[in-house]
């Protein structure tokens, strides 16, 4: 383990923006491999391609070119810095990237609508996203060096990738279906599991 973080820490400092890239585009791409786990089906590696492919095409690259744009603009950890920050952040970032993920999904999927899981699904993942990215946000902003901050990013976004490729392909954007869906798996599981 020692010998491969030293190496992720020379490839950050001498190429920052393709290391948080990958990183970004690898961490997104295991939380949609690991909501379909959750569901129980067949893993489909080409869902898993698409939003791979999506994640390193636009995300991950919104990602350190909005955070680098933020931090220049506002420079710094004080708290009048980090609250415009995150308030530009959800007000202009978040709408960006839950619009392009939606509509995204749709062309990679080839659905004839490409709009139609944007128009069906934004505002409740955006409200949804309200719940926690914030808290990263707050965490990221004030004490994450800034040429980590989308490999940071990427971490928080795993668990956020499980969420929103889970609404994509079955929820409504809300927190609540996802819940509810986990919860009737997880009973059924237990329900059908042999005593001991």
């Amino acid at each position: 383990m020692a010998g491969w973080w030293p190496a992720v820490l020379r490839a950050a400092r001498r190429h920052p923006w393709p290391t948080n890239v990958l990183l970004y585009g690898s961490l997104f791409s295991a939380g949609d491999a690991l909501q379909q786990r959750l569901q129980g089906g067949e893993a489909d590696w080409r869902q898993t391609r698409r939003v791979a492919t999506l994640a390193v095409t636009f995300h991950a690259n919104f990602n350190y070119v909005w955070l680098g744009l933020l931090e220049r603009a506002l420079p710094g950890h004080a708290p009048r810095a980090v609250l415009a920050k995150l308030l530009w952040d959800q007000v202009v970032g978040a709408p960006i990237a839950v619009s392009a993920f939606y509509t995204g999904m749709s062309i990679l999927q080839e659905k004839d609508d490409i709009f139609l899981d944007l128009k069906q699904k934004f505002w409740n993942t955006y409200l949804s996203g309200l719940v926690y990215w914030p808290f990263v946000q707050l965490t990221n902003f004030s004490l994450v060096p800034v040429q980590w901050r989308t490999a940071y990013t990427g971490v928080c976004g795993f668990l956020w990738a499980i969420f929103v490729c889970f609404s994509q392909q079955r929820g409504d954007g809300t927190l609540k279906s996802a819940f509810t869906i986990l919860r009737t798996k997880w009973t059924s599981a237990i329900e059908g599991s042999p005593e001991k």
